[in-house]
């Protein structure tokens, strides 16, 4: 399979920031790619595709899913091996504020994660939707299932446990920003997710990037994305970040 993934790295990495689900559109959707192959003194191969599409049946009701997939492996040894889908089901996305259902599934190698899911329900609130800046925060309650390949933790309360089951809050920003007539294009995302059961159960996530235009939707694009999970197998780190370089495209209709 790795050698297969070596043509993607052929074409340019497609990185775009996440889909409005209050535009006035039927369909959007966007792919992004990222890799990197190297032989000789140093041998690495990675590979990050993430694909995201939103579909609306009426106004009133709008299904968005976002997909990732991530690989990496360094002189032949798999490192990472990580998936994850996230959806959402949004109602009346139009209003000030209106709720959502959402589901999620991932599973991640360098974590010891065989598999985890989390469903529930929230409401966003939309604190500014001009052209130029959207700015949105949401709040949701989910309940976590967690299923891991080993059995101690950083945290020796849950040590001789495989399987970590816990009730969450969601706390959720998001903003898009557009400054000297569309010439320069900034975004972040960011969410905290702490467990109601106990403080040191939680995690976080940002992402933020810049897009500059360079022709008919197409962009030079700059990701970062940090991720942070403070329960993890003994000896991992409880962080890892990442900076991308690309371009950008999005299909809307």
């Amino acid at each position: 399979m790795k050698y297969l993934l070596v043509l993607f790295f052929l074409f340019p990495s497609l990185v775009l920031a996440q889909l409005n689900e209050s535009d006035t559109l039927k369909f959007q959707t966007k792919l992004n790619l990222n890799g990197n192959w190297q032989k000789g003194n140093v041998e690495v191969l990675a590979f990050r595709s993430k694909l995201e599409f939103t579909f609306s049946s009426s106004p009133n009701f709008v299904f968005k899913t976002q997909n990732a997939y991530l690989y990496q492996e360094f002189f032949g040894n798999k490192a990472d091996e990580d998936l994850f889908s996230r959806n959402f089901i949004y109602f009346y996305p139009q209003n000030k504020i209106y709720p959502f259902a959402v589901s999620f599934i991932s599973q991640n190698f360098r974590r010891k994660i065989d598999f985890r899911y989390f469903v529930g329900a929230g409401a966003t609130l939309q604190l500014i939707h001009t052209k130029s800046h959207i700015l949105k925060t949401a709040l949701s309650t989910v309940y976590e299932e967690s299923n891991f390949s080993i059995d101690i933790f950083n945290e020796s309360q849950y040590d001789g446990q495989k399987q970590i089951n816990t009730w969450r809050g969601t706390a959720w920003i998001f903003g898009k920003h557009h400054f000297f007539e569309n010439k320069l294009n900034f975004y972040y995302e960011s969410y905290i997710q702490p467990s109601f059961e106990d403080t040191k159960n939680f995690r976080w996530q940002l992402e933020t990037g810049l897009e500059t235009p360079i022709w008919k939707g197409l962009n030079f694009s700059t990701t970062f994305i940090y991720t942070y999970e403070k329960i993890v197998a003994l000896g991992l780190k409880p962080y890892d970040h990442s900076l991308l370089f690309g371009f950008s495209y999005q299909f809307k209709k």
